[in-house]
This record gives C-alpha cells, sequence and structure tokens, in this order.
C-alpha cells in the first residue's frame, strides 16, 4: 500500500509519532517543520516493505544527540549525511528507512525522499523511540564481523561547530562516534547508516510501525475536532495500555551527559509516580515498585489535550497524565531482544531494568 504524504498525514504522523517516541524521538513541532518543509520542496511517498524487493537496498536515517539541546539539524545536514554515504559506498538505494518512531524520527527520510525521489519505507529500525543507536541496528551488532558504515552532519559554520564525519568500524564504537559528533557540533547530527536489503528489514526491523504512529495520530486528532472524551484515556485504550497517574510534576531533576538527556520525574496526584529517563523514560515505579520497564511504552500527555509531551518538554509544577503500555503490544525491532544492549541504560540510570525486561521471560 502507498501513502502520499500531505500536511494531514503529516500532522498525524508527528502526533502519533511522538507518543510512541515514549518521552523521546524527537519534537514533534520541529518534526511537523521538516515535514512541511520536505512537501513543499517535492513529492513524498511512503510504500510498504511488500511494495520493495527483497534484495533493495534500505538505508536507515536518523537525528542522533540530546533533545534539551535546543540545537536543531537544518535539511541540507539530511540530505548531505544521505550523499555522503552513497557515494561512499557507491549504493544503488531503494528507500529510506527512520532508525525509531518519534514526534521528530518518524519524518527521518522525508526530506531526502522529496530531494532525491527514493521512498520511505514503512519498516523503521525500532517501533517506538530507544536511546542508543545499536538499539536501532536491527540486530546487526549480532553477524559476526559486521562492519559499521555511518555519516553524521550537523553543527553551525556561523559559530564554529560545523562538521561532516564518515565513520566505519564495530557498531558500538561507530556509534559512540556518532554521539561524540553529535556533541562536538551543539547537540544534535544528522546520520545515515548501515545499509541493509529489504529483506533483512523485513525480519529485523519493525514493519508497520510508522503506519500505526499516523493511524494514532488520526484518532487523537478526530478526538479533538469532536470534543468527545479524554484524549490520554483513548489513547491508552487503544494502544492497549493504561492511565497510570495524572498530577502535578513535584520534582524534575535533569543532565545532559556525553550526548543523553538523563533525569527522573516525580509527579504528584491520585498516586507518587517517579518516572526515570535516559532521553526516553526507562522505567516507572509506584511508590518504590516497578510498573514499567523499557522497552514497555511511558509517556507523559498534556492531560488537557492530549499532547505527547518529551523529556525536554517537561517542567516543574507542570500538570501532565502518564500512560504505560506494555512492550507485547508494540511492534519492536531486533535491537530490543538482545540483553547486552540493555546494560547501559543501567549504568547511566542506576536502575535495574535487564532483570525486568529479561529474566521474567527465562
Amino acid at each position: 500500500m502507498r501513502t502520499i504524504v500531505t500536511y494531514e498525514t503529516a500532522k498525524a504522523a508527528t502526533l502519533g509519532g511522538a507518543v510512541f517516541g515514549g518521552g523521546g524521538g524527537g519534537s514533534p513541532e520541529e518534526g511537523l517543520r521538516l515535514a512541511s518543509l520536505a512537501l513543499e520542496m517535492g513529492h513524498v511517498e511512503i510504500v510498504t516493505l511488500d511494495e520493495v524487493p527483497p534484495e533493495a537496498v534500505l538505508l536507515t536515517v536518523s537525528a542522533v544527540g540530546a533533545p534539551k539541546s535546543g540545537s536543531k539539524v537544518v535539511a541540507s545536514h539530511y540530505i548531505k549525511a544521505v550523499q555522503m554515504l552513497v557515494e561512499a559506498e557507491r549504493l544503488k538505494l531503494g528507500g529510506l528507512i527512520t532508525n525509531e518512531c518519534g514526534g521528530l524520527a518518524c519524518v527521518n527520510g522525508w526530506l531526502q525522499s522529496a530531494m532525491l525521489g527514493v521512498p520511505v519505507v514503512d519498516a523503521p529500525c525500532n517501533g517506538r523511540a530507544h536511546p542508543t543507536g545499536v538499539m536501532g541496528s536491527m540486530g546487526l551488532h549480532r553477524l559476526k564481523a559486521y562492519t559499521s558504515v555511518q555519516a553524521a552532519v550537523g553543527g553551525d559554520v556561523t559559530k564554529d561547530t560545523y562538521l561532516e564525519t564518515f565513520t566505519r568500524g564495530s557498531l558500538d564504537r561507530a556509534s559512540s562516534l556518532v554521539r561524540q559528533a553529535s556533541v562536538q557540533c551543539g547537540g544534535l547530527v544528522a546520520v545515515a547508516r548501515n545499509p541493509v536489503s529489504a529483506g533483512y528489514a523485513a525480519k529485523h526491523a519493525a514493519p508497520g510501525a510508522l503506519g500505526r504512529c499516523i493511524g494514532l495520530g488520526q484518532t487523537i486528532l478526530g478526538i479533538r475536532r469532536k470534543r468527545s472524551s479524554s484524549i490520554p484515556e483513548t489513547v491508552a485504550e487503544v494502544l492497549g495500555g493504561t492511565l497510570l497517574a495524572t498530577g502535578r510534576i513535584a520534582s524534575l531533576d535533569i543532565e545532559t551527559k556525553y550526548g543523553f538527556d538523563v533525569g527522573t520525574v516525580v509527579v504528584e496526584g491520585t498516586k507518587g509516580v517517579e518516572l526515570t529517563f535516559w532521553n526516553e523514560f526507562m522505567c516507572a515505579d509506584v511508590d518504590g515498585r516497578r510498573v514499567a520497564t523499557f522497552p514497555d511504552l511511558i509517556a507523559t500527555l498534556d492531560p488537557k489535550d492530549g499532547a505527547p509531551l518529551t523529556t525536554a518538554d517537561l517542567e516543574t509544577g507542570q500538570d501532565v497524565a502518564v500512560m504505560v503500555v506494555p512492550r507485547a503490544r508494540l511492534i519492536l525491532g531486533a535491537g530490543m531482544r538482545d540483553p547486552v544492549l540493555f546494560a547501559p541504560i543501567e549504568e547511566a540510570c542506576g536502575k535495574e531494568i535487564i532483570k525486568y525486561v529479561f529474566d521474567e521471560v527465562k
């Protein structure tokens, strides 16, 4: 099924995508700005995997960095990153896929599609947002002697922070270098990386997740027009989750370290809820009891209009609704099935994660 992108599609994608961002995945406002720019530049088409030959080469595109930095990636950076990698690897490009779902992430590839005439394929590396590049690499790290190729562009020439970089090496080291490039550029870089076949993506990515984001966004927009029900409650019901709490943010602790936003949020309301995040929300605890753990979806929404709130949006004294959706209800990529990739979360957040996600299935 092919989708010809319109402005209404873009609004739905960035809105629904921001919910699946789980506190990360980029700003939906920035996502809508970039999607609108893409539509001004040309034609954007989203295709499903069954419309792409299994041998077609798909390239992952993303933005990497700390949302709280306030840094922005300009259109030319996204396009340049793709061109650098395609030229270096002499690729015949068959499509573009986003690394994850999020308010900005859901429109990754749209600018490049409009300018380069390559379709966006509905096979995100992951059906929710995640903190590390390896998590969005579709299990490629498990291939013996796999070599990652990544191009990153960002910064501002007028501020002497502009940088173009191309790296080749192990997934972990290449991703770490790209993360450091985002720090050098002021907070964010546009990235193109890890070409794979469509056949590989069908087995290891999250086919259909982009369409699900668009569908959820359309649902939210429809409720807003009708003003018929509580949006956070409806979103939770549609996704098979629960509304954990509605209340005011009593405290917010956040700092940017090594290109990530790290911190905790305490929400006071009908329940006292503590949320820990590493760009995305990693866990939710109620009175010291764990109730949700990444890759469960933990999201904060505006109680009035259901607008998804990223961790970079949150402020002390703000009213929020906290929603959780079990990971079994999500479309997840291969990066969510390897406990090794979850160890850095524990180190960054100081919280036990692995035992809540993997020990229970032994």
